[in-house]
């Protein structure tokens, strides 16, 4: 006889995740086993200290609050209704409840045992992993790593390794450092590379890279004669070093020598020149297999003569993007080569915009790429904001050089526009001559907007927190950190004032009942994820950073992951809002090929069950490091 409750149960699991993820056969083995549980407003379903249940639980009707106590408070972190999932805790491991769940109406659940639901999860990896999210939304502790390892039993991901993907692979990196010191001769270099079999060697000052001396730069120097070989290596040696974190991909390691026209990588703990070098990535580490996309770009990019050319590479930049979001490709690897195509293009264009001036520069300068390029987060093409510095000058020659470079600015601007970089509507671009400053006008600048921080003065200076310099003299842009440094920790009511800003978009934590949506104007009843979202998590990140005057760091999620380094109480926190940015940039993306647009504003009915509870988690950490300024900040109100 047919089971026509059981076919019921069926029907309504199939239409949410992860249950979509199920063969038929398996969602009518779930059903059949399904208790369907009514409890009255009020009911208390679990609670925090009780021994886990041997099922979860499904909302077929009605609402669930769940909450934990929070010394003697009762805290409300979420509200499950029709189609939620919640309870999951002794699928991950054999412990006690952390928190309570209670029924907010009348309601009807189903029960799903978790021994037979379990061995299913197991085979299937996209289902654990929506469970890890779901559970992780309903959590105090937003991070679900731990609860990865627990459902997988320390299994690692299953990686795709197909000639396709092999470019996002780890290059392996040489852990057994050869280095020297910068005092150290030449010729006693040159008898450590021959001793070691090795074709460089790291120069190290306080466990950090200052240079390095390769093989290239013996032939370059040492072999025509330039130098004697007890010449100190200080003088023949490569810096600044290009330095990366451990997890740098074949690609983008490939990418970058390229860029830098160099041969080898150092590795260093947190990716930066100021941590301790642990590596090193050779050239011949990263022999390239057939098809390595991103190394194509590459040398087409390099190789351009045309603002046209760059224009059809950057149509293929969008096909290599769209392929590495519908393959779910870690966010991490993608933000990071992406930065670097859309970084060789914006110097590709400056090398041509340079030719076509009728001089070489002046003086020694730098272009800066601002907000989310500055931030390596500019996936999708967005607005262009960029500045200049340019070395000082006498004051009588000095509108004659900041004419060249408005006016080598404007044929920038003009290219990029062509490629489709939009030009940006504020005019915060290089051919503006408030953001075409000499080094010494910039620090003028910054002083300004820091000593007199009104609502303006906030605005512009966070954007310029995140600038990363695209072409040009290093030591500019170095300076003008210094200078911003120095004049922030100097000036503590600024740092508070910006972290008050950093607050005035509150998380928009209850997702279902109460979402934020714009009132009016051409996107009504849209979500502004970029506002509502991003944007708070970015400011955060940023003014939490700046406090420990950490240099060479921009990133959102990277600032985080830093964070947790520097703070290991918080650590849980910071690396649920490094997860919940990474999040956040691939919702955009996806929706920006989408709708072949930003990607900022979101039509809420279009959004599936599963990309709501991703959205739920995002906000929960929001929530929780807004909570976190205001306790560290003593921010009691804000606008």
């Amino acid at each position: 006889m047919r089971n026509t409750i059981a076919e019921r149960i069926a029907d309504f699991l199939k239409r949410y995740p992860p249950f979509d993820l199920l063969k038929t056969s398996q969602l009518s083995e779930i059903a059949a086993e399904v208790k369907v549980i009514y409890v009255e407003k009020g009911k208390v379903i679990f609670e925090e200290s009780q021994k886990g249940h041997d099922q979860f639980y499904v909302v077929h009707k009605g609402a669930i609050d769940i909450q934990r106590n929070n010394n003697g408070k009762i805290e409300n972190l979420d509200k499950c209704d029709e189609g939620d999932i919640f309870g999951l805790r002794p699928l991950f491991a054999k412990e006690s409840y952390m928190i309570t769940s209670i029924a907010a109406e009348e309601s009807i659940l189903y029960a799903i045992p978790i021994s037979i639901f379990k061995p299913m999860v197991l085979d299937n990896q996209r289902m654990g992993e929506f469970l890890i999210e779901s559970f992780a939304s309903n959590t105090q502790t937003p991070f679900s790593k731990e609860h990865h390892d627990m459902l997988y039993t320390g299994r690692e991901e299953a990686f795709e390794s197909t000639a396709q993907l092999y470019e996002l692979q780890p290059a392996h990196f040489v852990k057994n450092l050869v280095s020297c010191t910068r005092e150290e001769t030449v010729k006693d270099v040159a008898i450590k590379m021959s001793q070691n079999k090795v074709g460089s060697v790291i120069v190290i000052e306080n466990e950090c890279p200052v240079g390095i001396i390769t093989d290239k730069d013996l032939r370059l120097t040492i072999a025509v004669g330039k130098y004697p070989i007890d010449v100190t290596v200080d003088k023949v040696m490569s810096k600044p070093v290009i330095c990366y974190p451990k997890g740098i991909t074949i690609a983008q390691a490939q990418i970058t020598m390229m860029k830098h026209n160099i041969s080898h990588i150092c590795i260093t703990k947190d990716g930066t020149p100021n941590s301790k070098a642990v590596g090193i990535v050779s050239e011949h580490d990263i022999i390239v297999s057939q098809g390595n996309n991103p190394s194509v770009l590459m040398k087409a990019i390099k190789r351009s003569r045309k603002t046209k050319d760059l224009k059809n590479i950057r149509s293929r930049i969008m096909m290599l993007l769209n392929g590495y979001i519908q393959h779910n490709i870690p966010m991490t690897h993608v933000s990071k080569i992406m930065f670097e195509l859309n970084d060789a293009t914006i110097k590709r264009v400056i090398e041509r915009s340079i030719l076509k001036m009728d001089r070489q520069p002046p003086v020694k300068f730098a272009w800066m790429s601002l907000g989310s390029q500055g931030r390596k987060e500019q996936l999708l093409t967005t607005d262009q904001d960029n500045a200049i510095v340019f070395q000082d000058v006498k004051p009588e020659e000095l509108e004659e050089v900041r004419e060249y470079f408005l006016t080598l600015a404007k044929k920038v601007t003009k290219r990029l526009n062509a490629i489709g970089f939009e030009y940006c509507p504020a005019d915060m671009m290089a051919s503006n001559t408030r953001w075409c400053l000499s080094l010494k006008e910039w620090k003028e600048q910054f002083k300004n907007w820091i000593t007199e921080a009104g609502d303006d003065e906030i605005l512009l200076s966070s954007i310029f927190f995140d600038y990363d310099i695209s072409y040009g003299d290093v030591r500019l842009t170095n300076e003008l950190s210094d200078t911003i440094f120095k004049l922030t920790n100097n000036h503590k009511l600024f740092v508070n004032t910006l972290a008050n800003t950093a607050l005035r978009n509150p998380s928009p934590l209850g997702f279902f009942r109460q979402f934020l949506v714009e009132s009016n104007g051409e996107h009504k009843d849209f979500f502004d994820l970029k506002k509502r979202a991003i944007m708070p998590i970015t400011d955060a990140a940023r003014v939490l950073i700046l406090q420990y005057q950490v240099k060479n760091i921009n990133n959102t999620a990277e600032r985080f992951e830093k964070l947790a380094e520097l703070e290991p109480q918080n650590k849980e926190l910071y690396l649920s809002c490094s997860y919940a940015s990474k999040a956040l940039l691939k919702f955009r993306t996806k929706q920006g090929i989408l709708h072949n647009d930003s990607g900022r504003f979101i039509e809420l009915d279009t959004l599936t069950k599963e990309e709501k509870v991703k959205l739920k988690r995002c906000f929960k950490s929001i929530h929780d490091v807004q909570e976190l300024l205001k306790i560290r900040f003593k921010i009691t109100a804000f606008l």
